[in-house]
């Protein structure tokens, strides 16, 4: 899911959560933050400290028709102001728990994404030559994203055969029982780690279990995942290795043996997303300070 252009805006993307270090007189200034060809350019610099929202009472809201090029979801603080699922949603929760948003309901096939590129970053399906994307077959587990992360497509991966990052915030298949809502902001734990390498670029799965669901307490680790789901680390791979072919394309590959690593590589790998993300947005507010949260 590459993105070729990213865009944010301190005033919507990062809304309620980029503040002035010292009092400004008037209307904050805006930062506009464009990404082109990996290289960023901003506008009316300042120093600004960026937060985020701490275990976030978040809301969301449709704009459009599903299914429509029109449709959007759109994530909203408890005051009702635009926010970014991406940005301002924070990563942490403390004790290896970690927010989740969901992108993609378990069984359905509508490809829905975060619009790195507009405004706020809603979902909203993506598309090709003007179509609305569709997988071949549904996807049988709830399908999205990591917030405050970011494979960056400039760092090369030594141990996954030298592949850079795809641009995107990383992905998370949450294998629970329960069927999420695009939108939906699960508390997780990463349990294992699929390095899969998408047309020569490295593209993160995180596989994780919501808390909610009735059999997290038995799942810490790759080999309870066998234990308690059997052949769903197998299946994981296989359908995102496959789910190409149906259009022509070639399978996908997969990095570090061709096995899902463990809980503690998960983990590597989302705080090094993480710290990833950090520089973005720090050298997209030059002189600036973030939290990591």
């Amino acid at each position: 899911m590459a993105a070729t252009r990213v865009m944010a805006s301190a005033s919507s993307a990062f809304s309620g959560t980029v503040l002035p270090r010292s009092p400004l007189r008037g209307k904050p200034q805006s930062l506009s933050i464009f990404f082109r060809n990996n290289t960023v350019l901003a506008q009316r610099r300042r120093l600004f400290t960026c937060t985020a929202i701490y275990n976030p009472q978040v809301q969301t809201r449709e704009e459009g028709q599903p299914e429509t090029l029109d449709y959007r979801v759109f994530f909203l603080d408890n005051s009702g102001k635009k926010i970014s699922p991406w940005h301002d949603v924070p990563l942490h929760l403390g004790d290896g728990v970690f927010n989740f948003i969901v992108e993609i309901p378990k069984e359905s096939s509508a490809k829905m994404e975060v619009a790195t590129d507009e405004h706020f970053t809603p979902i909203k399906q993506d598309t090709k030559k003007g179509k609305l994307r569709y997988y071949p077959y549904n996807i049988n587990w709830n399908y999205g994203l990591l917030p405050q992360t970011w494979e960056d497509p400039s760092l090369a991966n030594a141990e996954v055969e030298g592949a850079f990052g795809d641009n995107d915030p990383v992905d998370v298949v949450e294998i629970g029982e329960s069927r999420g809502k695009i939108g939906q902001v699960l508390k997780v734990k990463p349990l294992a780690a699929l390095a899969m390498i998408d047309e020569g670029e490295l593209d993160w799965k995180i596989v994780a279990i919501s808390l909610d669901d009735p059999r997290a307490s038995l799942v810490n680790d790759v080999d309870d995942v066998e234990k308690h789901f059997p052949g769903t680390l197998t299946a994981i791979r296989d359908w995102f290795r496959d789910y190409k072919i149906p259009d022509g394309k070639p399978a996908n590959k997969f990095g570090l043996g061709n096995k899902p690593a463990n809980k503690d590589y998960a983990l590597k790998v989302i705080t090094e997303t993480n710290e990833s993300w950090a520089k973005l947005v720090k050298r997209s507010i030059p002189g600036g300070e973030l939290s990591l949260v």
